[in-house]
C-alpha cells in the first residue's frame, strides 16, 4: 500500500486509460531518458477517490472524486493498480457532477495534449486546420475544440466507422491517412491550411500541407530542428496537465462542449491485452476498470 508523502494524496483508482506514453514505458523506449524505480507500474491517466492525505495537503478531502495524470520525475508509480499517490500541485482535479470514472479516466492526458496543441496553433473562427490522428483520443478532443472555435477542420480517417466518427464530431471534410495526406489536403485547400495538429503520421510529409506562415503543432516532434522545413512554424508540445487545464477539459466535457469516445473497457488483469490493442490503433480511448 503506497503512503502519500507531504503534498500528496492517495487515490483509490477506479479507472485508468491507455496512452502512447504507456506503450513507450512498457517497451523500454524510455531507458536512459528517465530514471526507473522498479517495479515500474505502467499508467498515467487515473480517476478515483481520495482515501488518504499527506502532510500539508490543503484544498482536497478524503472521499472526493478526482482525476488526472500521474506526474513524477521517476518512473515507478502508475495508475494501472488499485492505489496511486499523486502530488496535489500538478496533475489532479475534481471530477464534475455527472461525469463518471470511466469518462474522467479518458480525459487527462489526451484532453491536456489536445488543449495545449489547440492553444499553440492559435485556431480561431475561419481557420483551416488539419487534424492528423483525428480518430485517436487526442485527435478527437482537438477536432472538437477546433470545430467549436469555428474552424474548418479536415480530419484524417480511413475506415467507414472512422469517417463516420470524425464527421459526427464536426469535421468538415476527411482525407485518407493511408494515402498522400498532403496532396489530398491541397486538393481541398490549394493554398494549404493555416495549421496542422500532428498526432500521427510523418510530420515532414504533413508539413507540405501548411500554407506559408502557417504552423505545425506536434506532440511527436521533440525539437523544431527535427523538421527541416522553411516558411512555417513548428511547435513541439509536451502535455502539461496543470490543475487549470484539467478543470477546463473536465468542464468542456461536463457541459457537453466535447465528448470522449471509450472504445472498450478492460479489467485490470486484461491490461496487457489492452496495451497490445492500443498499439494496433484505436477509435477513441481504451479504459481499464479497477474494482
Amino acid at each position: 500500500m503506497p503512503e502519500p508523502r507531504p503534498g500528496e494524496v492517495r487515490v483509490q483508482v477506479r479507472a485508468a486509460s491507455i496512452n502512447g506514453f504507456d506503450i513507450s514505458v512498457a517497451n523500454s523506449r524510455l531507458k536512459g531518458m528517465m530514471e526507473h524505480r522498479f517495479p515500474v507500474v505502467v499508467g498515467k491517466d487515473f480517476a478515483g477517490t481520495i482515501d488518504a492525505l499527506g502532510d500539508g495537503v490543503a484544498g482536497f478531502s478524503i472521499g472526493e472524486r478526482v482525476f488526472g495524470v500521474v506526474i513524477k520525475d521517476v518512473l515507478g508509480d502508475g495508475s494501472f493498480g488499485e492505489y496511486v499517490t499523486v502530488p496535489t500541485s500538478m496533475g489532479i482535479a475534481r471530477i464534475p457532477e455527472g461525469v463518471d470514472f470511466t469518462e474522467a479516466a479518458a480525459l487527462g492526458l489526451a484532453g491536456t495534449a489536445a488543449a495545449d496543441s489547440f492553444d499553440a496553433a492559435g485556431i480561431s473562427e475561419g481557420s483551416t486546420v488539419l487534424i492528423a490522428g483525428a480518430t485517436g483520443g487526442v485527435g478527437q478532443q482537438a477536432l472538437q475544440l477546433a470545430v467549436n472555435a469555428g474552424a474548418h477542420a479536415v480530419a484524417t480517417a480511413h475506415a467507414r466507422e472512422e469517417v463516420a466518427k470524425v464527421r459526427d464530431l464536426g469535421a468538415a471534410s476527411t482525407v485518407d491517412y493511408t494515402g498522400d495526406v498532403s496532396t489530398q489536403v491541397r486538393e481541398l485547400h490549394p493554398e494549404g491550411v493555416d495549421a496542422v495538429l500532428h498526432f500521427a503520421g510523418d510530420p515532414v510529409a504533413l508539413s507540405s500541407a501548411v500554407k506559408p506562415g502557417g504552423v505545425l503543432v506536434s506532440t511527436l516532434v521533440m525539437d523544431p530542428h527535427q523538421l527541416p522545413v522553411a516558411g512555417i512554424r513548428v511547435v513541439p508540445i509536451y502535455a502539461n496537465p496543470t490543475t487549470a487545464t484539467l478543470q477546463r477539459v473536465a468542464r468542456n466535457h461536463a457541459e457537453g462542449h466535447t465528448t470522449v469516445t471509450v472504445q472498450r473497457i478492460y479489467n485490470l488483469d486484461e491490461a496487457p491485452d489492452a496495451l497490445g490493442h492500443f498499439a494496433a490503433g484505436t477509435l477513441g480511448k481504451l479504459v481499464i476498470s479497477i474494482d
